[in-house]
This record gives C-alpha cells, structure tokens and sequence, in this order.
C-alpha cells in the first residue's frame, strides 16, 4: 500500500543562516519504506537537507521517533500531513544534525560509579534523554535518560547512592526539574522511576510568607465566566493526563460553542515542580494557560481537580513570570457539565 504525504520540513545551516525556516514537500511512499527513505528523498528534491548518517532520531509531528519507522506505522499513528524538527532545534547544526555533546556530559555525573552495562544501558536512551520535555523549558536541564541511569544503579545494589543521588540533585537543572512526559513514538512510562527517585531524596521547602501573599493576590487576578449560555462560545480543554479530552469536545459541541485546540491541552502542567523547582512550574503553567488563550479560548475547562487548584493558588506567580496578562477563566470539568445543563435550560426557554 502507498501513502501520499505532505510534508513540512525544519531547515537551517548555523553557518550560513540567522533563523530556522520550513520548506514543503509531497512524496508518495510504500508502507514499508522507512523514514531514513522519506529523508533520502527530501535531501534528492533539495540539496541543503542533511541528516545524521548515525544515531538518526527525529521529531515527527513532536514526536520523538527513530529513523528505522516504517512509514504505515508513522501514518497509522500520525496520519499523512506530518512536520520534521531536529529533537531539539536550538542544537541544531545542519536541519535534523544536532550538537549531542550533552549526552555524554550528563552520563559524565555518574560515570565514576557506573559499570559498562550501566554505560551500555545510558547510550541506548539517547532517544529518551532528547525526549525530555524539561528542554523545552530548560536548556540546561540534565535529562531524563541520566535520572534513569541513577536509578538502576541505585536499584542495582551501589555502595555509592549518595553520590548518586547528590550528582543528579542540581537545585535547578536536576531532578528537581523533571515532570515526566512521554514524547516517544512508541510510548514509555518512566514516572514510577522519577518518583522512587524523588523518595530518596529530601527536597527544601521553598514555601515563603511571599507565598502566602501571591495566594491571595492570586484570587483577585483570577477571571470569572458569567455567561448563561456557551453558544457561541470559544472553549479550551486542559486535559492534562486525565483522557476525557474527547469528550469534554462532544460536549462542547453538543451545546453549539466551539472547540479549541492548542498544543499543550495533553501535557504536563507543572504541578509535580510546585515547591521543588516552582519557577519551572510557574513556566510551564503559564505557558499552558497561555497556549489557550492565544489559539483564541474565552473559557478554559481544567479536567483535573488538583490541576486546576494549582492554577488558582497560584495564579499571580504564574502571570508574573511570563510577564502577562492571563484574561482567561477556568472552570473545573464539574462545573463545565453544570453550565451545559444551564445552557440547554436557557436555550429551551
């Protein structure tokens, strides 16, 4: 079977080029062609393509993938309209080339306790170690992968978890800043992990008389939705990890509003971070808040009860550290299926 795709590519040479650019393409490929093929034909049609001939891993759609993928299964899971991004564009070199030097500098914190099957078992995450969803907002974070080293040398019975421990411990970059996500293509849950590794460890509490201030000014910056009725109206789902996104979309529709998307309504919101790495969370917070209320949300549905807590608690340390405005009101998923009743009451009268 064939697949006919379009195809938006991520270009930029740090030699010649200030900023990254995206170029289109359409292709007609076999199921069973890899995607290293796909890549061999966009590098035929344009000659300023390039590619790591090794260690070939790749965002598709943001997610992160190997090259080895055969092209029915990236279809079966993405479709036929994909985007390619290096894992991460600011290492970018040359399009999907990167500048990796920070893989091997983060197994470099454990190298002195490690085996050879330890080192063996780092370099087969290099897909997951570029996977971390802590990059995006910071640059300098360690990455998962080398958390998960820690943990099966800890686990693995070393005389050394202390050192472990504190080498992987950095206040800001470390695991203090990990919220795990999966961004694999072929999906793998390492939170279990992530958090036995933060049992060992005894986290400060950052918690201030500060804190307690922007609680209450939290209150007063919050907006409020007084609408009788959602026709009409433009409405967002944060649905975090909850899988209710669907449906919170057929309701939305069943009462003649209109359904928004945006980019981070399935990821993580920073809540785990809230008193271990809280600038990170307040970062990632806003930039969900943020990412519906840009994509054009009037009202935003919060599925997860402690989620939406978290946003409200904290709501003015959150605009404050992205240096906006946030005009947009939540509303708990409870409290989003009350209105849709008060809304078929107002239409019925």
């Amino acid at each position: 079977m064939q697949h006919t795709l379009t195809i938006r590519v991520f270009f930029f040479n740090a030699k010649t080029d200030y900023l990254p650019y995206y170029k289109n393409f359409t292709m007609t490929l076999n199921e069973d062609d890899r995607i290293q093929t796909m890549l061999g034909e966009i590098k035929k049609q344009n000659k300023d393509f390039a590619y790591p001939s090794e260690k070939l891993i790749l965002k598709l759609n943001d997610l992160v993938v190997d090259g080895n993928e055969t092209i029915g299964n990236v279809v079966k899971k993405l479709g036929t309209s994909l985007q390619i991004d290096p894992v991460l564009s600011y290492r970018s070199n040359h399009c999907l080339i990167i500048n990796d030097e920070d893989f091997m500098k983060s197994y470099a914190l454990l190298a002195p306790y490690a085996t050879e099957d330890d080192e063996a078992y780092y370099k087969s995450l290099y897909a997951t170690h570029y996977a971390s969803e802590t990059f995006r907002f910071s640059h300098d974070y360690i990455g998962d992968a080398v958390l998960l080293l820690a943990h099966r040398i800890i686990e693995n019975g070393s005389e050394h978890k202390e050192a472990v421990l504190k080498a992987v411990s950095d206040p800001y970059d470390g695991l203090v800043a990990c919220e795990y996500e999966n961004n694999l293509f072929h999906a793998r849950n390492h939170t279990s992990v992530i958090d036995a590794l933060n049992s060992m460890v005894t986290h400060p509490d950052r918690s201030s008389f500060l804190d307690k201030i922007a609680t209450k000014l939290s209150k007063k910056a919050l907006c409020y939705f007084n609408k009788e009725s959602l026709e009409g109206v433009h409405i967002a789902c944060y649905a975090g990890y909850t899988g209710i996104l669907d449906h919170v979309h057929e309701k939305i529709i069943e009462n003649h509003a209109k359904v928004i998307r945006f980019s981070r309504e399935g990821k993580g919101c920073g809540r785990s971070l809230i008193g271990k790495q809280d600038n990170l969370a307040y970062l990632k917070a806003a930039t969900t808040l943020l990412g519906a209320l840009d994509a054009g949300a009037e009202l935003l549905v919060v599925a997860d009860i402690d989620d939406l807590a978290m946003f409200k608690r904290h709501f003015a340390s959150i605009q404050k550290r992205i240096g906006r405005e946030i005009p947009l009101p939540l509303i708990s998923y409870e409290t989003f299926l009350d209105l849709c009743e008060q809304s078929i009451k107002t239409a019925a009268v």
